[in-house]
């Protein structure tokens, strides 16, 4: 048997800094140390973290006041932020600088009159917190079909932004139709999906023509696994493997 890696493998830069990020603070702080959500969608780095002594949140009320609490790399809300500055919790922010740049594209399109057309999966933590900058500007489509059913008072002033871990694939196809739909619409200036996401989803690409059998080791919750093993099911097209159970 061979055995072929995908080349590049292994976490981003955003994921590395998280970890990171993490491992000093309670180096620093000590146990127990509290994080809102988890600091990585990895079940593995979250499992070695609760035994370290991490306690995983997903309300900020369940931190005592005046704690430590780190922001896991996929973002949080204005509205999180807020709670934290009220119940005077320490926060140390591991949000992945890429995901960053999407909160502020949003909020500066937001205060210029657009409406933003946000393009990524919902109940995703990434997702949440970046249409918390801007509810009401905002609007999420999961899929082309979503974006038939977009209805804005002025399409002359509408934007879209993605999800930092997406397939390129099918980001390419909404990007595509909304284009059709609403000629004026205007892009990051930009990618925003993460360029470690869009060079893994190349190599699996390239790899799935080559071996009988591609493993993407990962976690269900994470999107970037998901992409993955949808990619490695189905080069061409990614989104007709979505039906294939795991």
């Amino acid at each position: 048997m061979r055995i072929l890696l995908a080349s590049p493998r292994g976490f981003c830069a955003g994921v590395n800094m998280a970890i990171e990020t993490l491992r000093l603070t309670i180096e620093r702080f000590g146990t127990p140390t509290y994080v809102f959500h988890e600091i990585v969608h990895n079940k593995w780095v979250v499992n070695d973290f609760l035994q370290r002594g991490a306690i995983f949140v997903n309300d900020l009320t369940e931190v005592p006041e005046g704690k430590h609490v780190v922001f896991s790399a996929h973002g949080v809300s204005p509205e999180a932020r807020r709670i934290a500055q009220q119940r005077n919790l320490q926060v140390i922010d591991a949000t992945c600088p890429l995901v960053t740049k999407v909160h502020r594209e949003a909020l500066r399109l937001a205060e210029a009159g657009y409406t933003i057309v946000l393009i990524g999966h919902a109940g995703h933590d990434e997702v949440v917190g970046t249409m918390g900058e801007a509810p009401e500007s905002m609007v999420l489509v999961e899929n082309v079909e979503d974006v038939d059913g977009i209805d804005v008072d002025d399409p002359e002033k509408i934007a879209y932004l993605t999800q930092t871990t997406l397939s390129v694939v099918e980001a390419n196809a909404i990007i595509e139709r909304l284009r059709s739909r609403l000629p004026n619409i205007v892009g990051p200036r930009k990618e925003d999906i993460c360029f470690a996401t869009t060079n893994r989803q190349e190599a699996v690409r390239t790899l799935s023509q080559e071996a009988d059998l591609v493993l993407v080791v990962g976690s269900q919750n994470s999107s970037n696994s998901k992409r993955l093993a949808e990619l490695a099911r189905c080069p061409a097209r990614p989104d007709a493997a979505r039906n294939q159970q795991y």
